[in-house]
């Protein structure tokens, strides 16, 4: 199948593209503008959102070559989720560390205002950028309940609401508090998954996200970065870590990757010897694809395993950086 990569890679958006003959090609796009997210619509794959540091929430409607600007202007967008249940319902992370919500496809938005009564939420402080304020660095939707999803907090709390954003908990028992990745199983509801800062670099819930364990067994390192889970057996899951956000985002990587299956504990997995030269910032499986893993580089490369992670091969096009943005789409016929 042909298919399409797009990368927020610190300037802009990367695209690259399959032909039909099996070549690719590479375009640089929205160079005048801050991405910080990208959210594909579920099952409308040549639907794409992008949130900016400051100019809003951006549409494309064919496959990220052209795009528009659809609300939130002046809003740092850090986080976005298109719901698998109604293609119109979206939601925004912003920093600071808010939450907002359209019905209508993004033409129009409302905050949550419960986000802003979340138990604790004063004492978010994120050192990862001046001057310290906290962001919603990632949402999560539920496969299975419209109801449910996540939001972590960098650097705070991750947090459930049941009803639709309506409400929140407070922070999520197990959870890691300095949120990096965050995710649902593409199928499964009950299990979630984590990457992140603290407590060990990473945990996963098995009942949608109220209870969390820590998962630490077996890593060298415990600065999660990345997290993914296999579409078809969630027990089977990846991460990677760094020793800390130095090692993780600077020129000089010390990266590791590892697989968890079956209740084991972590096993590295990799095409070369840990430490890696460059992180693997993002990690993405393919929902119609079970056993491909693609793990995206800082420094633009993309990798892709057809076995669970045993095997790799180094696809043939670099997206010139990539910051924690990558998104798998295949071309609408």
């Amino acid at each position: 199948m042909e298919n399409i990569f797009l990368a927020t890679n610190g300037n802009g958006i990367a695209r690259a593209e399959q032909r039909a003959n099996g070549q690719w090609s590479l375009d640089f796009l929205l160079r005048d503008q801050d991405v910080r997210c990208l959210a594909a619509v579920p099952h409308k794959p040549n639907t794409i959102f992008a949130g900016t540091q400051g100019s809003g929430v951006l549409r494309s409607d064919d496959a990220g070559k052209n795009w528009q600007l659809c609300g939130m202007e002046g809003q740092i967008v850090k986080s976005l989720a298109v719901s698998p249940h109604d293609p119109e319902t979206i939601y925004a992370g912003t920093k600071p560390a808010y939450m907002y919500m359209s019905r209508d496809g993004g033409s129009s938005w409302e905050e949550l205002s419960g986000f802003r009564r979340i138990p604790w939420r004063w004492w978010w402080f994120s050192p990862a950028e001046k001057p310290g304020q906290a962001y919603v660095q990632a949402i999560a939707l539920s496969p299975t309940d419209p109801n449910v999803l996540l939001a972590g907090i960098e650097f705070g709390a991750v947090v459930r609401s049941q009803d639709g954003g309506l409400t929140w908990s407070r922070h999520c028992t197990g959870a890691l508090r300095d949120c990096h990745t965050l995710k649902f199983h593409n199928a499964n509801g009950n299990w979630a998954y984590e990457a992140g800062g603290t407590g060990g670099g990473a945990s996963y819930s098995r009942d949608g996200g109220l209870t969390w364990r820590k998962a630490k067994a077996g890593l060298a390192k415990h600065y999660g970065v990345a997290c993914a889970a296999d579409p078809q057996r969630p027990e089977i899951w990846y991460v990677s870590v760094a020793p800390g956000p130095g090692k993780a985002y600077g020129e000089t990587a010390e990266a590791y990757l590892y697989r968890a299956a079956g209740g084991a504990g972590w096993q590295p997995i990799g095409w070369e010897a840990h430490p890696m030269r460059h992180m693997p910032i993002t990690l993405v499986t393919d929902s119609k694809a079970p056993g491909h893993l693609y793990a995206g580089l800082t420094n633009g490369d993309v990798w892709h395993s057809t076995d669970h992670g045993d095997n790799w091969q180094k696809l043939p096009f670099n997206l010139q950086g990539i910051w924690f943005s990558l998104l798998l789409i295949g071309k609408e016929r």
